[in-house]
């Protein structure tokens, strides 16, 4: 069975895998510490007042004349630690005592001892009489001061690992958010490639346990990148391609035309040069698309959007004209202070405007009406392109940005490319189109907005 450092659900983080091992890891070794510290202090504090013991009790029985020991009060005896001495005939009756109110008696044996009386522990030492028919000395200490020394003693070492270990935790959780926030930018970064703007994701300041997880992302981009390379170059190339021939069977079907007779065979004439035209049409939009895409590239820069819709505008007039559309601009009722500016590609500006707009004039019928509508919507900047033409039906309205897709039954040739190309260069800017159709009429709203 695998073993995973990462559990699963929301613990399933690197920062959350740190506190998780190390925390627990931290909270033994003070434990362990403090239990160490206060069994090596307190077989240290131990020795050290055993040989005091010792001392106190040979030399009291090797000087008969000191067999009177000083007195003692309860509190120096509990709270300091001081030595009780008792002094006991051979008939085990005591003659003498540094503090009376211990009534304990003469322990039987020689040396040390640990004993309970009246509630409380003791450290008892016996030394036997020096002469036959000598007296006993016992030394006696409250095993209760021992204790509380050795915790003291091992509190002041253990302080330092104590006081550390919040220390070290927050400093462990700061380094395991700086560690999370390094990678979320790693992968921020990532995200925000796109097949136009695909580079290579920087090593700088990358973890080394990191750098191959980088460095296989940067190989990934890099192919990415040649498979897109390639993708245009291949759409440029097939449309340069198809150009040429179509081109002349267009040519060569004008001249035919007025060789061509009348009745079945003009009718199945007509059907041929309306698929030709259909052809040019679609080679045309490849190629404008390949050179929108190669022109998203350039990398955004402050565009006029009043100025690029007057270009865009004058552009199309021609083909507004040809099929008699009143194509207008309509502005704010008052007028901009300052030039109404977006940051985003001038290539996918222009191709965005120019589609929506050649995509009214050529689905609104002869005599119609075109209007561009730049609005002021509380300080953020929108176009509506208005016209007047058959609209689409609302359950297609979500497939038309797809490639190729052409609302069916409208009888208008097209390539079903130009809503996708606009589609994809608001993207790019930064902006949403949305399409609606209009309530007070017949027609197609198409609206384009900052995203934000």
């Amino acid at each position: 069975m695998k073993f995973h450092v990462f559990p699963r659900g929301p613990l399933c983080s690197l920062r959350r895998a740190l506190m998780l091992w190390l925390v627990p890891l931290f909270l033994l070794v003070g434990a362990a510490s403090a239990a160490f510290s206060y069994w090596s202090y307190s077989r240290m504090v131990a020795a050290f007042m055993d040989d005091q013991m010792e001392q106190l009790a040979q030399a009291l029985a090797t000087h008969p004349d000191q067999m009177a020991p000083p007195p003692q009060s309860t509190e120096r005896v509990h709270k300091w630690g001081a030595y009780v001495t008792q002094v006991f005939r051979p008939d085990g009756r005591m003659v003498a005592s540094s503090w009376p109110d211990l009534r304990m008696g003469m322990i039987p044996g020689e040396g040390f001892h640990d004993v309970s009386y009246d509630g409380r522990q003791w450290r008892v030492f016996v030394t036997p009489a020096v002469s036959p028919g000598g007296h006993t000395v016992q030394v006696l200490q409250s095993g209760q001061f021992r204790s509380h020394v050795a915790a003291e003693r091992a509190g002041s070492a253990v302080a330092p690992i104590l006081i550390l270990l919040p220390l070290s935790m927050l400093v462990l959780w700061g380094l395991a958010r700086s560690i999370s926030r390094a990678l979320l930018d790693i992968g921020r970064e990532a995200a925000d490639q796109d097949e136009h703007s695909i580079a290579e994701l920087s090593i700088d300041r990358v973890p080394l346990e990191i750098r191959p997880l980088v460095a296989s992302f940067n190989s990934l981009l890099g192919r990415l990148r040649d498979a897109f390379q390639q993708q245009r170059r291949f759409v440029s190339d097939a449309a340069h391609e198809l150009r040429t021939p179509i081109t002349a069977i267009g040519l060569q079907l004008e001249n035919l035309r007025g060789d061509c007779c009348s009745g079945e065979s003009a009718e199945r004439f007509a059907q041929l040069e309306t698929g030709v035209k259909r052809a040019q049409r679609l080679v045309d939009q490849l190629l404008k698309m390949s050179r929108h895409e190669a022109a998203a590239a350039e990398g955004p820069a402050p565009v006029d959007l009043q100025a690029q819709l007057h270009e865009s505008m004058n552009t199309l007039i021609a083909l507004a004209d040809q099929r008699n559309i009143d194509l207008g601009l309509v502005g704010p009722p008052e007028p901009p202070a300052a030039p109404v500016t977006l940051r985003c590609a001038p290539g996918d500006l222009r191709s965005l405007l120019d589609n929506l707009i050649e995509n009214a004039l050529r689905y609104t019928p002869e005599g119609g009406v075109v209007d561009v509508r730049l609005i002021d919507d509380g300080g953020r900047p929108a176009v509506e392109v208005v016209d007047t033409g058959p609209g689409i039906p609302p359950d297609l309205l979500p497939r038309v940005f797809d490639r190729f897709f052409r609302v069916p039954g409208n009888g208008t040739s097209g390539s079903g490319l130009g809503l996708a190309i606009a589609q994809s260069a608001a993207k790019r800017c930064g902006l949403r189109l949305t399409l609606r159709n209009r309530e007070d009429r017949s027609g197609l709203i198409a609206r384009v907005e900052p995203a934000y």
